[in-house]
């Protein structure tokens, strides 16, 4: 860690996973975080210690995630209530990215397994809080966990983690919530600003009723004047490739994508190489995602991974996964994943400054940056001529905010996760049991309206950088002031100024 001062490796301590994975920190490989109370007590106590950056956007930066990991693990203490964290801990499907030669990520991926047992000891020590709605949520994925693992000291202790997490689904607390302050609390310190829930809920509203109005302009002029456009988008999402189309399909935008963002130079970096590719097994649980050549690696290939369904399941289940990669929503989707999205933003962090920028990143921005993109390219015109890909564009927007509004909502106990998923019946093209899923995320990740709230961020600075800069506002001159943060947490977007 020769670029990274002790006081930025405390942060790196405590969201070890988080670091090796998104930022190429694989210094980290082959070990486990302690995540048992007196563990994460000592990551706590180890906070704060050493100077600050010289730079004063640094300072800041490491700052506001300091007290993200202070209120996180300390105030709110989710280490005890929340399994995502433990999930991360045990995760082995980094090791499977081709960040160095396979033998040497074989043995990280070994040691990393032998110590499963110590991680497990600190994780049943920690998870007396777990809900029974979170416990039950995730039990699928802990479960997985133990795919393809045939060390037998591994899977002992893997059974006593399944063992935990189902008994607490079965007794835990029916309550999952956070509570207005904690939740409250959890945003604020995570992104360095102070929020108000009840004007962000407002703001959730509106931005659900300026989506709606987009969306059924769109499906005008697609030809559909008289029908409600949920209507028209249910039918759409039906539209799509079978099973063996479903990569060559993502292919295609891939490339579309990334010649349209080079075109309208849409972002400061076109460099780099992004590959489309079946996911490998440990990925599988994901539909369609981006792994990144992380900032801390060698140069290498990104990889945007694609799952399509496997053609043993029930044929509901087939038609479901598949209109995920419809004629209507992959396109978006592309765009959200690789460029201007997800992929252009990592080549943007290789760029940044070593240290704080390249290892500290805000999930907000993240998220907001790749929702950004997808209406940014609609403003550019991106497929302006086929309406399916602007239809596509405020679906997954709808969904987003509908997130946002539903994370609120069961969280200061103003709705039932029943509630949530009735909301996403009637804002979004989900229905039945995918309306339900997208509702119970609420409860294990309280912080899933990032995609919105990042995007309406980045779209009230961009407004602010047009009154400040005059005739010297550019799209270029924005994203690029932007992304030379890396990832900022939202409250510092007005550096960019």
């Amino acid at each position: 860690m020769s670029d990274i001062d002790a006081r930025l490796r405390a942060v790196c301590d405590l969201v070890m996973a988080d670091v090796r994975e998104s930022a190429g920190r694989h210094e980290y490989d082959g070990q486990v975080q302690d995540l048992s109370p007196e563990g994460v007590r000592a990551g706590l106590r180890a906070l704060g210690a050493g100077p600050l950056p010289d730079d004063p956007y640094d300072a800041a930066h490491l700052q506001v995630f300091e007290k993200s990991m202070a209120v996180g693990f300390g105030e709110l203490e989710l280490h005890r209530r929340n399994v995502i964290s433990h999930l991360g801990n045990l995760d082995l499907a980094c090791y499977d990215r081709d960040y160095a030669p396979e033998p040497e990520r074989a043995a990280a991926r070994r040691a990393h397994l032998a110590r499963w047992p110590e991680a497990v000891d600190g994780s049943i020590a920690s998870l007396d809080r777990l809900s029974a709605p979170v416990a039950k949520a995730l039990l699928g994925a802990v479960r997985g966990l133990a795919a393809g693992i045939d060390d037998a000291d591994a899977l002992k202790a893997h059974a006593r983690l399944v063992a935990h997490v189902e008994q607490a689904a079965a007794d835990g607390d029916p309550d999952a919530s956070l509570g207005a302050d904690g939740l409250t609390a959890l945003i604020s310190a995570g992104d360095g600003l102070p929020v108000d829930l009840g004007e962000l809920a407002r703001r959730a509203d509106a931005e659900r009723d300026r989506l709606m109005v987009r969306l059924t302009e769109a499906c005008r002029r697609y030809g559909e004047p008289d029908r409600p456009p949920l209507d028209v988008a249910r039918e759409l999402v039906r539209q799509h490739p079978g099973i063996d189309g479903v990569i060559d399909a993502a292919r295609h935008w891939t490339t579309k994508a990334i010649a349209f963002t080079r075109e309208h130079d849409l972002v400061p970096y076109h460099d780099g190489e992004c590959l489309v590719g079946l996911a490998p097994e440990s990925r599988r649980w994901a539909m369609a995602m981006m792994s990144w050549a992380a900032p801390g690696e060698p140069e290498g290939p990104s990889w945007y991974h694609i799952t399509p369904p496997d053609p043993s399941w029930p044929e509901r289940d087939i038609e479901e996964w598949l209109e995920v990669f419809s004629d209507t929503t992959l396109p978006g989707i592309t765009v959200h994943e690789v460029a201007p999205g997800h992929f252009s933003h990592s080549r943007a962090l290789r760029h940044a400054p070593a240290g704080v920028r390249r290892t500290l990143q805000s999930s907000a921005f993240i998220e907001g940056w790749a929702h950004y993109a997808e209406e940014l390219c609609v403003e550019e015109g991106f497929e302006a001529h086929d309406p399916r890909f602007e239809i596509g564009v405020w679906l997954e927007a709808l969904v987003r905010v509908t997130r946002l509004a539903c994370a609120i909502g069961v969280h200061t106990g103003a709705m039932t996760v029943e509630d949530g998923a009735r909301r996403f019946t009637d804002d979004t093209h989900l229905v039945g049991p995918a309306a339900l899923s997208e509702a119970s995320r609420a409860s294990y990740d309280p912080t899933y309206g990032r995609y919105t709230w990042g995007k309406l961020a980045i779209l009230d600075l961009r407004d602010q950088a047009k009154a400040a800069w005059g005739t010297g506002f550019t799209l270029q001159r924005f994203h690029k002031s932007m992304l030379d943060l890396g990832s900022p947490p939202l409250g510092l977007l007005h550096h960019v100024l």
